[in-house]
């Protein structure tokens, strides 16, 4: 199992180098297709706030000036894109209807690259972060300081379909670890499940991993964190759990402990 295309989105802003380094990074390993994503406002979302009230030059100098914002941004991320040495790359900018795009360029992607801030919810792509992970389901990978290819994958177990999906999609991730470890508590869950099945998916796949049980009481994040910082792990990999969308993304309390850690890098699916 393999992933062949990689993808970046892109704000234009400060953080589009690190995202881009951490997605050659993760591409290197499978020599996969790196697309930098350029996402930025979409004009078509903001034009119903500038009908009433609205005089006619005010409009035209307001939808100017975000035309040109968009410009420099994308000037910005091809900039970033073209300093990053990895070769086998494509720069990609959206045009409106921005969030459509972004749609369709996920689902032809094996796997999605953000960095902390959108993950959190902050700056101009933290919407896109939801849109991706909740709206499309797409896996994404949370780059942070010091994420390796090829080290320690911790994987989140706990039978459900969340964290089943998760470790399915994370195979290749697996598949070029040093070592694997899959974290259960099985005697604190409601739901009934074994570790070791998980275990045997993994090894008929030729992935050896090992099973670390956790404590049957306390927060699940806290404890997930703990167990795998003492593995060593470089990624944990986890099911994304959450309230249906409305107005915005509510995640639930693991998941949002887990999105406000600062280490591992984690690897979601929803």
């Amino acid at each position: 199992m393999s992933w062949a295309r990689v993808m970046a989105p892109l704000s234009g802003g400060q953080g589009d180098r690190a995202a881009i380094d951490a997605a050659a990074l993760l591409a290197a390993p499978f020599g996969a297709e790196l697309s930098g994503v350029y996402t930025p406002a979409d004009v078509a979302d903001v034009m119903p706030w500038m009908g009433e009230g609205f005089m006619g030059g005010v409009q035209t100098t307001a939808l100017e000036s975000l035309k040109e914002a968009a410009q420099a941004g994308e000037k910005t991320a091809r900039a970033a894109m073209a300093a990053c040495a990895y070769k086998k790359k494509q720069f990609i900018s959206l045009t409106t209807p921005v969030w459509a795009g972004l749609s369709a360029e996920a689902r032809l992607s094996d796997v999605v690259v953000f960095t902390n801030e959108p993950a959190r919810g902050r700056g101009p792509l933290g919407e896109a972060f939801q849109q991706v992970l909740a709206d499309e389901q797409r896996p994404v990978l949370i780059a942070r300081d010091g994420l390796t290819i090829g080290g320690t994958v911790a994987v989140a177990w706990d039978g459900g379909k969340e964290a089943s999906r998760a470790a399915r999609l994370a195979l290749p991730l697996l598949e070029k670890a040093k070592s694997a470890v899959i974290l259960a508590a099985p005697k604190a869950s409601s739901r009934l499940f074994d570790p070791a099945k998980l275990q045997a998916y993994y090894a008929a796949r030729g992935v050896k991993a090992r099973i670390e049980l956790l404590p049957d009481s306390g927060d699940a994040a806290p404890v997930l964190l703990h167990a795998a910082q003492k593995a060593g792990a470089d990624i944990l990999v986890a099911g994304a759990f959450g309230h249906p969308r409305l107005q915005e993304f509510i995640f639930g309390g693991t998941t949002r402990t887990l999105l406000n850690s600062d280490h591992p890098s984690l690897f979601l699916s929803h």
